[in-house]
């Protein structure tokens, strides 16, 4: 992952709204919602969640595609684990934090050490 990147990605999450708009659509899972499920659980009008989700769509976060007539919304996961990723291999002391890979679960273990 390159540095602007994760300018991006981290700067699209630093606003209320979005948080909670990427945070839900974690819950969702790899299936996502359409945006009218988004819009009603978070009490947000149409008009605004659509440019939220556009602005975290530029940064990568956010996945569509079309069910129907209707869109359905997802969390990037893997362009999130590579944030994650990014933050732990480049930006923290091995002392502090580490990613373990469990190739036999098929998944990555971020152990962060008691600092304080």
């Amino acid at each position: 992952m390159e540095i602007n990147e994760a300018l991006s990605a981290f700067a699209a999450l630093s606003q209320d709204t979005r948080l909670r708009v990427f945070r839900l659509l974690v819950e969702y899972g790899p299936e996502g919602a359409p945006a009218g499920t988004l819009s009603e659980a978070l009490a947000i009008p149409h008009n605004t969640l659509s440019f939220h989700l556009s602005h975290m769509s530029h940064a990568g976060l956010v996945l569509s595609r079309r069910k129907g007539r209707s869109i359905i919304y997802s969390a990037n996961f893997e362009f999130f684990s590579n944030l994650i990723r990014y933050m732990v291999q480049d930006c923290c002391r091995e002392d502090m934090a580490s990613i373990r890979d469990n190739k036999k679960k098929n998944c990555s273990v971020i152990e962060l050490s008691k600092c304080c």
